[in-house]
Parts: C-alpha cells; structure tokens; sequence
C-alpha cells in the first residue's frame, strides 16, 4: 500500500504536468480557461498515454522514458509559475470536510489497488504484453507467438510508463486504481445534489459510475485494460452532462449558435479517441462528436477544424502504427481491413478465428463456429446461464428503458433538448453494438448502467414536476443502497486485512515453468495452465513453433 501511494506521487505529480501543459495550450488557442484539477489530471493521462506509445516505438519504456517525462513535467510547472499561481487562486480553499473525504477515499482507493483479485487475463497475457513494452518498446509481428499480444491497449503502455520496476522492485500495476480514484472523486460531487435539492442527469450518471466502482474494488489492482476502459467512458459521459447543465444547454438546433463555447466538447471528444484506443468498442462514444462538429461546420471554423482533427489524429496515430506493426493490420482482429504487406502479418484465418472467438466467448458459446448464429438462438441461453440475478435485472430493465427512451425522443419537449438526446442515442447505441457483438458484462457495464441511470433520470425528471416528493425517495433509497455497499466494503476490508500489502502490493503470480530454446534465445512456458505471470520472460501459454524474423527478439517475429 506505501509503494501504491509512492507510485501515485509520481504518476499523479507528471499527469498533473502534463495536463497542464496542455491546459495552457488550450487557453492560448482558444482562451477557455480550464480549472477543474481531475479535468487537468484527465488531459495529463491522455498525453501520458500517447507519450508512452511514441516512446515504444523506438525502445523501451523505462527508466529513461520517466526520467524525460519527469523533467519534462517540472521544467513546464517551473515555466509556468505564473499561469500556476493563477490557477491556484481560482481554487477556492476546500472546506476540512471535504479535505477528509478526499484523504479518506484516496487510501481506500490505495488499500484496494494493493491487493486483491488478480484477473486471470492479467497473469495470461497482461502482464507480459506490459514487459515486452517495458524492454523492448513494439516488436515487430509479436502476436504470432500468442495472439493475444496483437490486442493492442494503449493501457499496456501507459501501465509500462508507470510500473518502474527499476525503483519499486516489482513492476507496479497503479494506474487502473488511480483511474478508479480519480472517477470516484467526481462521482462524489453528488453531494451537492444536497444543496440544488435536486438531482440533476450528470448525478444519475455518477449513481451508474458510483456503482460500477463497487463492482471492481476487489479486482482493480489488475492491469486490465477493461476496468480503464469503462472508467474513462463514465468520466467523458459525466463531464458531457455537467457541462450541459452549467451552460444550460436545453435549446433546439436553431439555436446552437447561441451555445456557449464548444470546446470542452470539443475536448471531451479527443477524450472519446482516447477511450478508443483503450478498447476498440468504445468507438461510438464518438457519436458525441456530432454536436461539437455541426457547430464548427455551420460557423465554417475551418481553422479551428482542422486543429482538433490534428489533435485526435495525434491522439489515436501511435495506436494505429503500434496495431500495425504487432499484427500487420490497422485494426486486429479485423482481417477484412488488410492495408499492409508486410512479412510480420498474422494470418487472416487466424484473425478471423480470433475475432470469432472473442463474440462467442462474449456469449457463453465457447465454440468458434457459433458465431453466425442469430441473436434469438444464442441470447436464451446467454441470458439464462452467464448472467447473474442482478444481472438479468439490469439487462430486462435495458430492453424497457431502450423502448421508453425511443419513445420518447419523438416527444415534442425532447426536441428542444437535443444535447440530451444525443447523449442518450449515444449510450444506447454503444449498448446495443455490446449486446449483438461479445456481451461479456466487463466489456460494457457502463453502457448497462447508463442506459438505466440516464433514462431514468430523464423520466423522473419529468415526472417530478407533479410528483414533489420524489427527490426524497431517491435520496432514501440511495442512502440505503450506500449503507449496504458500504457494509459490503467493510466486510471486504476485514477479510482482507490480514493480506500482507500494507507496504508493497500484490505482485503476479508465479507459476512452475518448463523452457525450450529458438535459436540461441530461451522461451517459457507453464507445466500446467496457461498463465505466465511477469518474472520469467519471455513466456507463451504454450510450446508452440517460434520462426524469428531476424537474429534477436526486437527483430520481432513472423509466422
């Protein structure tokens, strides 16, 4: 737990830095002022990320890579003292209330990371995707010793910048852990639903988000691309709200010009392309793009246009150039999309066997050949034998809030309220792609539960207008439902307490390995099992034939 804590100084320190940096850019291209630290550290995770990509591409992510990123960080706070001072008194002084949530919540959040339920992917491939970035940066065709390392993560390397081995003694596994504290610190600004008397659309977002995180504290200290994944997509939904209610954007598309500033919007997009490049599905968050893109394209902000197309391009490019040269494809597994002739390219069968695999696994099918089977024949049993009561619950009461929402948008008040809506189509969609695609509930519990949540704040909010009292059933029923999940952590916390992380955290595990040799250079691979874990490297889940493309490992591979 203090190496957790020490890692986030650093990690917080430089995301902060670089958040910075980029905020500063902001304000002199487009003077919008950007004031909200977990927005700030948001922005720093974005360009950490990117950064670490760039990184890998011409070796690998280690002690160098942080020693550049750390004076990179404190020459700009350093060139920056002015705008920092600045900064710094717009930030009224927190209440010593809020000063001990926040304390509270950031060694809970640290307790949690230390320890835990190490996912089984993570001792499968996770862990060892992270070395291979660690010590070499990208190889060449490295998904044709185990196709798993072609699923390609921006998360793996933003993970491998922070897990300094070379400092703590055992590769850190942090981030998915600071990414949870950092949503749950802005799911905890509900509290001034107390103060509005109401609950605004942004605060049945942060229900869902609230939710979610209770589902993970007992596994987020796994280096699982998933957990980031749906953390960043409830952060961009919350901030798209909060940012409609406070510049009450409740017009019609007549009046679109009228708006206030597009650029958070605009900035909450390149969010969306960050959230891409973390896990392929979350591609149609981009649907919010719509609103920020109508706007510059009907004031004809060519200029401006062409910026934020450089910036997501930015954004989304070392991700591309690293799907490419682990697996010969743009975007793997999808065989179809073959751009590139290259001698390191997996081939298309396996691709396609890859991808069939992942959507019938999603479905609890576990058998390639299933996959053209049609929704009505594979969701019965998907729904009787996968899901959970709870879970069968949230997905029936989905189904009805898809019809209620569809209904409604035809209504003529929802006309008027056509950011809402868009919001709204968005998580529906992203929903409904989960759903017909691989519906494994890791990959989409925040399309699940923000279709609930949105929906029914929507619905309430209208129905509150004759019913007065419903802010304080909700509150109730909310209080109750935290006293139980808090007994819930509590029990977790006793049980375990007797864990000895209270000063280093849960490493991967270990497993019995045999070896066999590929021309000079030594592979592993698990007597029993599939999983590899970190320490012995480099390690498949199977003997299998290994053809080097040239003489050395970061030659990379073909097949």
């Amino acid at each position: 737990m203090v190496l957790v804590l020490l890692n986030w100084i650093f990690l917080g320190s430089t995301l902060f830095g670089l958040g910075f940096f980029c905020m500063r850019l902001v304000r002199r291209w487009t003077s919008y002022w950007i004031c909200d630290l977990g927005s700030i550290v948001a922005m720093g995770i974005v360009l950490a990320t990117v950064y670490a990509q760039v990184w890998s591409l011409f070796g690998g992510v280690g002690i160098l890579a942080d020693g550049v990123l750390w004076v990179f960080c404190v020459a700009v706070l350093c060139a920056s003292r002015k705008e920092l001072a600045e900064w710094i008194k717009t930030k009224k002084k927190a209440s010593p209330m809020w000063s001990g949530v926040v304390l509270i919540t950031v060694c809970l959040w640290a307790y949690c990371t230390s320890r835990g339920y190490m996912h089984y992917d993570s001792d499968l491939y996770h862990a060892q995707s992270i070395r291979w970035i660690e010590e070499y940066g990208i190889v060449k065709g490295l998904g044709n010793i185990h196709v798993r390392f072609a699923y390609n993560s921006s998360f793996f390397a933003l993970s491998a910048l922070y897990s300094m081995p070379w400092l703590f003694g055992q590769s850190m596994h942090c981030v998915n852990g600071f990414m949870a504290l950092l949503l749950c610190l802005e799911t905890l600004k509900i509290g001034k639903a107390w103060k509005q008397k109401r609950l605004m659309l942004s605060d049945y977002a942060r229900i869902a988000a609230l939710y979610y995180l209770t589902l993970i504290y007992g596994e987020i200290t796994a280096p699982a691309s998933d957990y980031a994944s749906m953390c960043t997509i409830f952060y961009l939904v919350i901030k798209w709200l909060s940012q409609i209610e406070e510049n009450n954007f409740e017009k019609s598309v007549q009046d679109l010009d009228k708006d206030a500033d597009i650029t958070p919007y605009v900035l909450l997009c390149v969010g969306g392309v960050f959230a891409v490049s973390l896990k392929l599905t979350a591609g149609l968050i981009l649907l919010l793009v719509l609103k920020p893109a109508y706007r510059l394209l009907q004031k004809k902000q060519w200029k401006e246009i062409v910026c934020y197309l450089f910036v997501g391009s930015a954004v989304i490019a070392p991700w591309l150039i690293r799907n490419v040269l682990l697996s010969g494809y743009l975007l793997y597994p999808f065989p179809a999309l073959d751009l590139f002739d290259v001698d390191w390219k997996i081939p298309a069968a396996t691709a396609a066997l890859d991808a069939a695999e992942i959507k019938t696994w999603g479905r609890g099918l576990n058998d390639a050949s299933l996959v053209t089977l049609p929704i009505w024949q594979w969701f019965p049993t998907w729904f009787r034998t996968i899901l959970s009561t709870s879970q069968k619950l949230l997905i029936l009461a989905d189904l009805l809030c898809l019809v209620i929402g569809g209904i409604s948008i035809l209504h003529k008040r929802n006309k008027e309220r056509i950011d809402v809506v868009l919001v709204w189509i968005t998580i529906a969609v992203s929903f409904l792609f989960w759903l017909f695609s691989a519906p494994l509930l890791r990959y989409g519990y925040a399309y699940v539960l923000l279709l609930l949540t949105i929906t029914a704040g929507s619905v309430l909010e209208y129905v509150a207008k004759w019913w007065s009292f419903t802010g304080k059933v909700i509150c109730i029923l909310l209080v109750v439902a935290g006293s139980v999940k808090l007994l819930s952590l509590g029990k977790y916390i006793i049980g375990s307490s007797t864990q000895a992380y209270y000063s280093r955290q849960k490493d991967y595990g270990r497993y019995e390995m045999n070896q066999f040799t590929v021309e000079g250079i030594s592979f592993y691979y698990p007597q029993s099992g599939d999983r590899v874990g970190y320490d012995v490297f480099p390690a498949v889940p199977r003997k299998i034939e290994i053809t080097l493309r040239r003489e050395g490992l970061k030659e990379g591979f073909r097949y």
